[in-house]
């Protein structure tokens, strides 16, 4: 653990000295400036303070069924919530369903100390995978109920390796594990940890209010007219190749439009989409109501939409395949739409299951990209039983906040 710490030093040690040239790790140590000055302006450690800690974005929207069901049940309770990762912190650092909102400080013994001594929290929700020892072993010192929820554990993970025995003593410090599927409660079973419930996905819950609350999008609904739409979201340049590939076959077949809304929105990922494209397109916020309809292809170049955009889309497809893995599908599917995808899909149960299922589509290459929307689009039977197999999949995967809630003591 001393090695360990050490490496902590050395990663904010990096960050800092190359935030002058890098924008994240500008992010990353510019938020953490004057951290626990302003947490101690801005917390009360005589309140009853609930600690949610999220990793980035997408662990946001599995904490935030939670947080605002935390809110009505306990109106008394302040909610604090950290973010480890910019990229998430930029974006809901406003939520006006936490109380506080700040990073999460990096993970060292004295921090760790002085964090918990300002919040003084009554419980902790961690959520999915952030296991921060030193934190988490001093919550355990202090005996205050610490939970993490919507996680999935498997073999390949550092704790059920041999050169990971020691760090998986970090499960220990857990008073109770509310995981997603029945294989992360026998893979924890065999190694000696019991206090598991199975409560599924909070993202059910989240994507559920999205759906029920999603409002039309003036703009969009005059570039969509009463063309078919395909939505790809969370893209990268490997999913635009194809995706764009597709499109441009598809264009002479089915009167069809794309809404594609990038992973990254900076200026050299916009320009590099647009000159790729083949057709008329128009970034989100250059385009005019008069014009837009114009365009065969709408660029959304800010953060924030994506989750209403899906509601335009006969067939979604969903960006991260290629790499470190797929984004979101359930934001797309609980519109009653198909979805497609790469083929870096495997250790998301959701993905898994909806594939089985026949909803979804994991793809290699263009051709087959093009064929699955071609399929879809030629036969309106197979488009709207797809799509019910995703609303019923949806539906049928909800109430996690409730059973979290439900059984979480403090």
């Amino acid at each position: 653990m001393f090695f360990y710490t050490l490496g902590i030093r050395a990663y904010n040690a990096v960050a800092k000295m190359i935030s002058p040239f890098n924008e994240k790790a500008k992010d990353y140590t510019q938020g953490r400036k004057n951290l626990f000055e302003n947490l101690a302006k801005g917390v009360n450690p005589n309140d009853k303070n609930v600690w949610f800690h999220v990793s980035s974005l997408g662990e946001f929207e599995q904490a935030r069924p939670v947080m605002e069901k935390m809110r009505t049940l306990y109106p008394d309770h302040k909610i604090i919530l950290t973010f480890f990762s910019p990229s998430g912190y930029n974006v809901r650092h406003n939520y006006n369903g936490a109380d506080y909102v700040c990073y999460m400080p990096a993970d060292t013994p004295a921090n760790a100390r002085k964090f918990l001594d300002i919040v003084n929290p009554k419980v902790i929700f961690f959520v999915k995978y952030d296991f921060w020892y030193n934190f988490l072993s001093e919550v355990h010192r202090r005996a205050i109920p610490l939970y993490i929820f919507s996680t999935i554990f498997r073999k390949e993970q550092v704790f059920f390796k041999w050169y990971g025995k020691k760090y998986k003593e970090v499960l220990s410090f857990f008073t109770h594990f509310f995981v997603q599927d029945e294989n992360s409660v026998k893979l924890l079973a065999e190694n000696g940890i019991t206090n598991v419930t199975i409560a599924g996905d909070t993202r059910f819950d989240r994507v559920c209010q999205i759906t029920q609350n999603a409002k039309n999008i003036p703009l969009v609904d005059k570039f969509v007219g009463d063309s078919r739409v395909i939505v790809a979201g969370s893209s990268w340049p490997p999913d635009e190749k194809l995706i764009f590939e597709a499109i441009d076959r598809l264009k002479s077949k089915h009167n069809i439009k794309l809404i594609i809304a990038p992973h990254e929105i900076h200026e050299g990922h916009l320009s590099a989409i647009e000159k790729m494209l083949n057709v008329k397109n128009v970034r989100f916020s250059k385009a005019s109501e008069d014009t837009v309809a114009e365009n065969d292809v709408l660029i959304i170049d800010n953060f924030g939409m994506l989750s209403s955009l899906y509601k335009y889309a006969e067939i979604a497809y969903v960006g991260g395949g290629f790499g470190v893995g797929i984004h979101n599908i359930l934001e797309a599917v609980s519109y009653s739409i198909p979805v497609a995808f790469g083929t870096n899909y495997k250790k998301f149960k959701e993905a898994v299951d909806l594939v089985s299922l026949g909803s979804a589509c994991t793809i290699r290459d263009a051709e087959e990209l093009y064929s699955v929307f071609d399929r879809y689009l030629s036969d309106s039977a197979l488009l709207e039983r797809a799509g019910k197999i995703s609303l019923e999949y949806v539906q049928k995967n909800l109430g996690a906040a409730d059973t979290i809630l439900k059984e979480a003591k403090w």
